[in-house]
C-alpha cells in the first residue's frame, strides 16, 4: 500500500469506529451489557483478591489469628470461583455475539453482491470477495469484541487495582505512572506501521486465493501445458511475501512488549524499594506491601494490553475497511421489485435502434433494430465480437443500452422489474454452470418447489433421463465442482431440463453446442428442439447448419445487423451469410484431405 493509501486510511479510523458502534452496538447493547457486567464482577474478584492478600499476610503473621486466616482463605476461594465464572459467561457471551455479527456481516455481503450487475464483477477476481466475506466480516466482530474486552475487562480490572493500590499507599500508587507517557509516545508511533503492513498482509493473502482457484479450476491445462513449476514458483513468491508481511506485523505489534516489561520493571523496583523502606525502618505493616505489590503485579497484564490497543485494533481495520468498502458502495443493480411487473402475452422481442458500449472508446452495437417473432426462432450469426452475445445480456438486463430501447410485447424491459423479466426468460449458454450439489439440485433451480415427476419430466424432454438413470445413485448423482464428474453433452442436458422445468416463454440460446462432438450435439439438439416448439427462441450459433431452419437469421457484424432473412434467400443474396455457410462447408472437405 501507498503512503497516501495509509494516510487516508489513519484519517478514515475514527469515523470507522464510531460507524462500527453505530451500526451494531444499538442491536446488540443489552447481550453487551450482560457481557460487560460479567467483566465488572471479574475485575471486582480481581481487586478483592490483591486486597484479601493483604489481610492474608497481617492475620498470619502480625496478629497469628488463626480463624480469622480460615474465613479469609474461604473468601478468597469464593473470589476466584465468582471471577472464573464471570469470565468464563462473558466470554461465551462475547463469542456468542461475534458469531452472529459475522454470519450477519457475510449475509449482508452476500446480498450485496448480488445486488451488483456483471460489470461490477467483470475486472475483478473472485478470491477478493472470497476473503472480503471471510477477512472483512470477521473484523467488525473482532473490533467491537476488542473494545468490550479492553473497556469490560482491562481498564475495569485497572481501575480497581489502581484503587486497591491507592487505598494501601497512596506515595507509593504514583510510581506506577512512570510507564505511562514514555509508553504512548513509542506506541503512537507503531501504530501507522502495523495499519500498513496488515493491508499489505490482506492483500498478499488474496492473491494467494487468486492463484489457488485458478490453480485448480483449470488443472487441466497445467497438465497440458507442464506448468506446475510455474505456478508453484509463483504462489511460493505470493506465500513468501505474506510470510514477510506477517513476520513484519509480528515484530511491529510486539515491540511494546520490551518497553513495558522494562519500564514495568523499573516501576515494581522503586515500589519494593520505597515498601521495603516503611516495612524496615518505619514499622509499617507487611499485608499492605503485599497487597500493595500483588495488585501492581494483576494490573500490569490488563495496562499492557490497553498499551497494545491501538496496535491489535490497526491490525483489524484493514479488514473493516474492506467490509464497508463493499457494504457503503452503491448497488450496480439496485432492488426494482416496487416496478410494475412483466405481463407477457405473446413474446415478441423487440430491440429498437440499441446502441451500447462496455467502454467509452469501443461501441459494441451502434443503433441495432431487430424482432424476434412469438413462437417462432431467431437465430444470430457473425464472427466473434460482433455484439451477438450482447444482444442476449440486453435482454436478460445484464447491462443497460446507452441508447434505444429493448421491448417485449410491446413494454420496454427498463420499466418493469428484473425479476419479473428473467421469470420469463429461459437461457442456456455455450458454458454450462451446475451448482455444486446433485442432478436434482440444479435441475430443480428453473422452477424451486417444483415435483418429483415434474423434474422427470423435464429431463425425459431434454433427452437426459437415460444417462441419468445410468447412475448407480441417478437423480441424486453428485455433478462434482461446476458439474465436472459429467460429460459437456450431459451439463448441456442437464441445463436444458432446468430450463423446461423454468416453462419459460422466452428461450435464448447462446451457442448452446458449440463445444460438444456430433453424438452429443445431435443429442442436445433434439432437446433444444422440444425446449424452443411454441416459445420465442433467440440463438446464437456458430455452426450454422444447426439454425438452417430457423424462421429468421440475422448477420451481425460490427456493432450493426448487416442482413437478415431466411436460410435459402440468405444463401440466394451471396452477402456475408453465404460466405460464412460457404467457409464452413469447405473446412470438413479441407480437413479430409489434411
Amino acid at each position: 500500500m501507498s503512503d497516501e493509501k495509509t494516510k487516508l486510511d489513519a484519517t478514515a479510523m475514527v469515523p470507522m469506529l464510531r460507524r462500527l458502534l453505530a451500526d451494531y452496538t444499538a442491536a446488540y447493547w443489552r447481550r453487551y451489557s450482560i457481557a460487560f457486567a460479567l467483566m465488572a464482577l471479574a475485575a471486582i474478584a480481581t481487586a478483592a483478591s490483591a486486597y484479601l492478600m493483604g489481610e492474608i499476610v497481617n492475620k498470619s503473621y502480625v496478629d497469628r489469628n488463626t480463624r480469622a486466616v480460615a474465613i479469609l482463605a474461604f473468601v478468597v476461594a469464593s473470589v476466584f470461583i465468582a471471577k472464573g465464572a464471570a469470565t468464563y459467561f462473558s466470554s461465551v457471551q462475547l463469542a456468542r455475539i461475534a458469531n452472529r455479527i459475522i454470519a450477519d456481516n457475510q449475509r449482508r455481503l452476500f446480498a450485496k453482491l448480488l445486488s451488483e450487475n456483471l460489470h461490477y464483477f467483470a475486472d475483478r477476481h473472485s478470491a477478493e470477495f472470497v476473503a472480503r466475506l471471510n477477512t472483512g466480516a470477521a473484523a467488525a466482530a473482532n473490533v467491537l469484541n476488542m473494545l468490550v474486552a479492553s473497556v469490560g475487562r482491562d481498564f475495569l480490572a485497572l481501575i480497581a487495582l489502581a484503587a486497591v493500590m491507592v487505598y494501601q499507599d497512596p506515595v507509593m500508587s504514583l510510581v506506577g505512572f512512570v510507564v505511562v507517557p514514555p509508553a504512548v509516545i513509542f506506541l503512537r508511533k507503531l501504530m501507522k506501521r502495523a495499519r500498513s503492513v496488515a493491508l499489505a498482509q490482506f492483500s498478499g493473502g488474496v492473491r494467494v486465493t487468486e492463484t489457488l482457484q485458478e490453480t485448480l479450476r483449470g488443472m487441466r491445462i497445467v497438465k497440458a501445458f507442464t506448468l506446475e513449476d510455474e505456478l508453484s514458483r509463483r504462489i511460493s513468491d505470493q506465500i513468501g511475501q505474506i510470510e514477510n508481511a506477517s513476520n513484519k506485523l509480528a515484530r511491529v505489534s510486539n515491540r511494546s512488549s520490551p518497553l513495558m516489561e522494562t519500564l514495568g520493571g523499573i516501576a515494581i523496583a522503586l515500589a519494593i524499594l520505597y515498601a521495603g523502606y516503611r516495612v524496615i525502618e518505619h514499622g509499617a505493616a507487611p499485608g499492605e506491601f503485599f497487597s500493595f505489590v500483588t495488585a501492581f503485579l494483576l494490573a500490569y497484564e490488563p495496562a499492557k494490553r490497553l498499551a497494545r490497543l491501538n496496535i491489535d485494533l490497526n491490525g483489524q481495520m484493514a479488514g473493516l475497511q474492506m467490509l464497508f468498502e463493499v457494504l457503503d458502495s452503491k448497488p450496480t443493480e439496485p432492488a426494482d421489485d416496487d416496478r410494475p411487473r412483466l405481463i407477457l402475452r405473446d413474446g415478441r422481442v423487440e430491440l429498437r435502434k440499441v446502441s451500447f458500449a462496455y467502454t467509452a472508446a469501443a461501441p459494441v452495437l451502434d443503433g441495432v433494430s431487430l424482432v424476434a417473432e412469438p413462437g417462432g426462432t431467431t437465430a444470430l450469426v457473425g464472427p466473434s465480437g460482433g455484439g451477438k452475445s450482447t444482444i442476449l445480456n440486453l435482454i436478460l438486463r445484464f447491462y443497460e443500452p446507452q441508447s434505444g430501447a429493448v421491448l417485449i410485447d410491446g413494454t420496454d424491459i427498463a420499466t418493469v422489474s428484473r425479476r419479473s423479466l428473467r421469470e420469463a426468460i429461459g437461457y442456456v449458454g455455450q458454458d454450462t454452470f451446475l451448482f455444486r450439489g446433485t442432478i436434482r439440485d440444479n435441475i430443480v433451480f428453473g422452477r424451486v418447489g417444483a415435483s418429483e415427476d415434474e423434474i422427470i419430466a423435464a429431463a425425459k424432454d431434454a433427452f437426459a433421463h437415460e444417462f441419468i438413470m445410468s447412475f448407480p445413485r441417478g437423480y441424486d448423482t453428485p455433478v462434482g465442482e461446476q458439474g465436472l464428474q459429467l460429460s459437456g453433452g450431459q451439463r448441456q442436458r442437464i441445463a436444458i431440463a432446468r430450463a423446461l422445468l423454468k416453462n419459460a416463454k422466452i428461450i435464448l440460446l447462446d451457442e448452446a453446442t458449440a463445444a460438444l462432438d456430433s453424438e452429443s450435439e445431435q443429442q442436445v439438439q433434439m432437446a433444444l428442439a422440444r425446449l424452443s416448439a411454441g416459445r420465442t427462441t433467440i440463438s446464437i450459433a456458430h455452426r450454422l447448419h444447426t439454425i438452417m431452419h430457423a424462421d429468421r437469421i440475422c448477420v451481425v457484424e460490427g456493432g450493426h445487423i448487416v442482413e437478415s432473412g431466411r436460410h435459402e434467400d440468405l444463401l440466394r443474396k451471396g452477402g456475408r451469410y453465404a460466405s460464412f455457410y460457404r467457409l464452413q462447408l469447405a473446412e470438413p472437405a479441407s480437413s479430409g484431405a489434411a
